[in-house]
């Protein structure tokens, strides 16, 4: 499995200000060959590297390897970009969003990212510094702070590029890891898991991890946000971009210490952990002006992501299951109708009368689903 690790780089300010200067050739090199391939039509890396490589080392200075780095970021953007078109996630062909991705270049920020292989950044474990390439020459001797964990993972697992990255002020590398993929253990059983806005995750055994204090915290972020954006001054802008950055690290911590209890009782107990598939929930439910924000700020991706990776590094079973009526269906007589919840919060069977929290009664009915699931993922191939 493929895991990133994220240290953080402590350069002196003379170092600093040489690595935001490679960070900007390098960007400003990227988006000149970007403008080459658009011109062009060229879609392969071959052809643009062709076409730029001599370009970026005579007007960016660039060295050869670093020149042909820029070429492959180019190459990755324009192919991440022909991926979203495909997928319809900018749009339809009329849209103004999609005419406006393919009738412009892409740019790179000043201060976007830039990947570093083993020939441009070499790591010291010993001693916790990289060398580097720059504008100005050869850097040695940076010296970068990890957990122990994060170093141990380095050192036996780190393959592949390494992204430079400048975020507010402090710099980072984050390095592509290649772990094995640990032995799935064959679960005794599964724990159903129901992921919502005002309860974030509610487990089959009956286990609920509030969402009302996150709740709290976006309500309150959103109306220092509206403050700030009355005011429109430079300095207003600025604090919105912090606390966008603030409210999205303060997430994603809940989404990891939540997912990391939920993994780590399964585990104990020999049990699988299986949730709802949920993608393309935005498209198929149309809502009031006022829910608008509740649910594009609801982390319920991103915890199903922390869950996904937490199991297969620690490796538990996980199943996404079919998320239709498990809500509504009576995990008892099998009876489903939607008078079965008469508000969020309640579960009573309209049949056999089984009561209970809606949250916890949809846990079951996912867990049961993933039972039946795990039989036909399990089952033998059929001879010919």
């Amino acid at each position: 499995m493929k895991l990133v690790v994220q240290v953080k780089l402590l350069p002196t300010p003379e170092q600093a200000s040489v690595l935001e200067a490679t960070l900007r050739v390098c960007n400003r090199a990227a988006t000149y060959a970007s403008q080459v391939a658009f011109a062009e039509e060229l879609k392969d890396r071959n052809g643009l590297q062709k076409e730029a490589y001599a370009d970026l080392k005579a007007r960016f200075g660039l060295s050869a390897q670093p020149a042909v780095r820029a070429v492959k970021k180019v190459v990755d953007a324009y192919a991440t970009l022909r991926a979203n078109l495909r997928a319809g996630n900018l749009g339809p062909p009329t849209s103004k969003r999609y005419r406006k991705a393919v009738g412009a270049p892409i740019g790179f920020r000043p201060e976007a990212a830039q990947p570093f292989d083993d020939r441009c950044l070499s790591w010291q474990y010993d001693a916790r510094t990289v060398s580097i390439w720059t504008v100005a020459g050869r850097m040695r001797g940076i010296p970068f702070a990890c957990s122990p964990d994060q170093l141990k993972t380095l050192v036996a697992h780190r393959k592949g590029e390494s992204d430079l990255v400048c975020r507010g002020g402090k710099w980072f590398l984050i390095a592509t890891c290649d772990l094995p993929d640990p032995e799935v253990y064959e679960p005794v059983d599964w724990i159903g898991v129901d992921r919502g806005i005002v309860n974030l995750a509610t487990t089959s055994d009956g286990t609920n991890y509030q969402g009302r204090r996150l709740s709290r915290y976006r309500r309150w972020q959103a109306r220092k946000r509206a403050e700030l954006q009355r005011k429109g001054s430079r300095s207003a802008r600025r604090r919105l971009a912090r606390r966008k950055r603030k409210e999205q690290r303060h997430a994603t911590h809940v989404n990891h210490r939540v997912s990391k209890e939920i993994v780590s009782v399964a585990q104990r107990t020999g049990r699988g952990i299986a949730v709802e598939a949920l993608g393309g929930i935005r498209e198929r439910v149309r809502l009031r002006r006022d829910q608008r924000g509740a649910l594009s700020s609801w982390p319920f991706h991103q915890l199903g992501q922390r869950l996904a990776y937490k199991a297969c590094k620690a490796g538990v079973p996980f199943l996404e299951v079919d998320m239709a009526y498990t809500s509504q269906r009576c995990p008892r007589c099998g009876h489903t109708e939607r008078a079965n919840r008469p508000d969020r919060d309640r579960f009573r069977c309209r049949r056999c009368g089984l009561a209970g929290l809606a949250d916890v009664v949809a846990g079951v009915n996912v867990r049961d689903r993933a039972r039946s699931a795990w039989v036909f993922v399990t089952a033998p191939a059929p001879s010919s």
